[in-house]
């Protein structure tokens, strides 16, 4: 009895071991949750903000051009074929970038593409830093045979605070504090969460010049729409012979089983969204998009977005950004193209499937992870950079390289 004793108050001081054992990996396994929870935060802020960095390269590049520009004299400043720009028989493209390195392999990409470069017209719009630049660029590398015209967004008079609602918004304080001042971040970790809405696309006009088409563009009746992230590796004048069947606007759906929807995008808590819309619609998306202008103006596209900004002063129905706007306008108004003209993910997903990359018309680098950036992903990038003719002598002189 007492050797059985002996050995259950061993027993008895052996489970207690395992209790403190347990307790104290479980608090272990604890701290290191939270560590990980703080580096993905770090990680998060910093992806940011060097995503909306320009690099001293291609800053570089700006200054050299703009520079060039304003020492040429007046009469040697201007493009040719400057008749094609209203010929609603040819080939329209809009293209809304600060960027001169990224426009011009949107450019390049197209026109080395095309199957007749002639027919092609380029309608560039960039802001006033960026507006001798851009021309300059162009000058020094005009696109073949094709019409290129660059116009300074700024210069747009009738872009102004009491006909645009998200000019008149952006230029409230209470937006500004928004953007600027609220909850300044104390560390990394904290201000990972709100430098997303402080990222200058959402503040430029550039980004919302995509919803007044027809106003820059009075007399054209269809133009494609293209961001500045994207590659062109097709001829895409089939994109103007696709039927829209009575649709205003051509674009790739996003959506699968359960995400890429309406619900991600928009706030359905919302009465005015829950009642209008449905939170399983599929999402679109913004890249490479086919405009019917004469139906944009026949079913007032800038009226129904101009009416939903306004409701959304207090960004009550959507945070930020052009996508969900987009979507709100367009609903019911969108025309599902073929995936292959627009294979999206290249700045964020490391999974593209490498056949649909090979086989897309456009690729599209939407994400943080652009490819003039150094956190570009490397097994995407030679798409972009076979487009950049490196010795190029004002790239080499603002060190820019593969």
């Amino acid at each position: 009895m007492k050797a059985m004793g002996q050995v259950l108050t061993k027993v008895r001081e052996q489970l207690y071991d395992c209790k403190l054992v347990t307790g104290k990996l479980r608090a272990m396994l604890q701290t290191a949750d939270e560590q990980v929870r703080s580096l993905k935060k770090q990680s998060t802020f910093l992806s940011q903000l060097a995503a909306k960095t320009v690099p001293n390269g291609i800053h570089c590049l700006s200054m050299r051009l703009t520079i060039e520009y304003y020492l040429l004299p007046p009469e040697k400043r201007k493009f040719p074929r400057s008749e094609n720009l209203e010929n609603p028989n040819l080939y329209h493209y809009a293209l809304f970038s600060d960027n001169v390195l990224a426009a011009s392999v949107v450019v390049n990409s197209t026109i080395m593409n095309a199957k007749d470069p002639s027919k092609h017209v380029f309608h560039l719009v960039t802001d006033k830093l960026n507006f001798g630049a851009m021309n300059m660029w162009f000058l020094l590398n005009p696109p073949r045979k094709a019409t290129i015209h660059v116009e300074n967004v700024d210069e747009f008079k009738w872009l102004n605070s009491s006909y645009c609602p998200v000019l008149r918004q952006l230029e409230s304080a209470a937006m500004k504090e928004y953007y600027f001042k609220a909850n300044h971040p104390t560390s990394l970790s904290s201000g990972s969460s709100n430098l997303k809405y402080r990222n200058p696309k959402y503040l430029s006009m550039l980004n919302h010049l995509r919803f007044y088409l027809p106003k820059v563009y009075p007399k054209l009746d269809k133009i494609l729409f293209l961001d500045d992230d994207i590659v062109v590796q097709k001829d895409l004048t089939g994109l103007w012979s696709v039927n829209l069947n009575g649709k205003v606007n051509g674009a790739v759906e996003t959506c699968g089983e359960s995400f890429h929807r309406f619900d991600k995008y928009l706030n359905f808590t919302n009465p005015h969204i829950a009642r209008n819309f449905d939170p399983n619609a599929c999402g679109w998306a913004y890249g490479m998009n086919i405009f019917d202008l004469k139906e944009w103006k026949k079913r007032d596209i800038t009226g129904i977005y101009h009416k939903w900004q306004n409701m959304n002063e207090d960004r009550v129905l959507w945070k930020l950004g052009t996508l969900p706007p987009g979507l709100i306008t367009f609903y019911g108004l969108t025309h599902p193209l073929e995936k292959s003209w627009h294979v999206l993910g290249l700045g964020y997903n490391p999974s593209v499937d490498r056949s649909e990359i090979d086989n897309a018309a456009v690729i599209h680098y939407n994400g943080n992870m652009k490819p003039w950036l150094e956190i570009a992903m490397t097994k995407y990038r030679s798409y972009w950079t076979k487009y950049i003719k490196y010795n190029h002598p004002y790239l080499r002189s603002c060190n820019l390289s593969e």
